[in-house]
């Protein structure tokens, strides 16, 4: 074991220094690839007018330093950052070949797409407009997500422990729950007093059949021999719900809020850009009608940092609730 053990460590100390010999060479070729796009932007002329370019050039030149000393003293460099060095080699070649192909030689047509400090000046002018409509769009979501995700959830803890119940609820719940949600906009927008209230009923909707199967899935599939253990402890019928059914049922719960996260997602888009006058969907339908194609991608951004924002915190929450269960979490 000692010899195995001699001989093993050269090898580890081998493959340890490739890596690191490959991390540096790739942050080196990421700083070179961002000074490339800084060089581009400042000493190349532009085809049109656009804002911030000066400011897209520094800061890509500032990415770039910080990549060629990472590459230097990778002893010092933070293990998020050398982790995220291929990514960034990656988006300073398509940041420098945007550059060139919209701003430079006009091979990307215009207004279509705009070169990336466009949408820069986008995020520098207009951020009041689209701060606004960020809060808009997250006052929405999170009202109507929370409504589709506790009626979901009550409507599924009912259709696994009770049979009368879901003699009723099941014929409804297969008759409307794999409509499109966007198929109800009429219905909703005359029902309902404002395209707000319907935008909440279209977005809950949506929400709370994925929630609502789940967790009847999983209600449904715990171990029967859980509920014998605590009858014969002398638990009630609330208990065996509260403490059996939906602990156990948990991790199907949370399948589906993350289902119900991403679809109500986008009928929030739609809803606003049918009827609601504030949010991202508004705003984006203001771009389009206006062809301001560089608000237009900004407000695509801000929405997909938007989801992704959110979805992280569902999955911290997730975390936090199941931390019982860590060892089944890491997939």
């Amino acid at each position: 074991m000692a010899l195995i053990s001699t001989l093993r460590e050269p090898a580890v100390a081998d493959v340890r220094r490739q890596r690191a010999s490959r991390r540096a060479a790739t942050a080196a070729l990421a700083g070179g690839a961002w000074l490339t796009c800084a060089f581009v932007i400042l000493r190349w002329p532009d085809l049109g007018e656009w804002g911030r370019g000066p400011e897209l050039a520094y800061a890509a030149a500032t990415l770039a330093v910080a990549l060629v000393l990472s590459a230097l003293f990778p002893a010092a460099t933070p293990a998020r950052f050398a982790n995220a060095t291929p990514w960034l080699l990656a988006l300073g070649v398509v940041f420098s070949a945007w550059e060139i192909f919209a701003a430079k030689l006009g091979w990307l047509p215009q207004p279509f797409f705009p070169p990336p400090h466009a949408i820069l000046e986008v995020f520098t002018d207009d951020a009041a407009k689209l701060a606004v409509s960020v809060v808009a769009s997250l006052k929405l979501e999170m009202l109507g997500f929370a409504l589709g995700a506790s009626a979901g959830f009550l409507v599924g803890v009912a259709l696994g422990r009770s049979r009368a119940f879901g003699y009723w609820a099941h014929p409804v719940l297969r008759l409307i729950g794999p409509l499109p949600a966007i198929a109800w906009l009429p219905i909703a927008f005359f029902a309902f007093p404002s395209s707000w209230s319907a935008s909440i009923f279209l977005i809950a909707l949506t929400t709370g059949f994925p929630v609502a199967v789940l967790t009847w899935s999983g209600v449904a599939s715990v171990n029967p021999t859980y509920y014998d253990i605590a009858r014969t402890l002398g638990a009630g019928r609330a208990f065996l719900v509260l403490k059996v059914a939906i602990p156990a049922a948990l991790p199907q719960v949370f399948v589906g809020l993350f289902m119900g996260l991403g679809a109500s997602f986008a009928v929030l888009v739609t809803a606003e850009m049918m009827g609601v006058k504030a949010g991202l969907g508004f705003y984006l339908q203001w771009a389009q009608g206006w062809a301001a194609y560089a608000n237009m991608y900004a407000a695509l951004i801000v929405m997909s940092l938007m989801c992704t924002g959110l979805v992280t915190l569902l999955f911290k929450l997730r975390d936090r609730v199941l931390s019982y269960q860590k060892g089944d979490l890491k997939w």
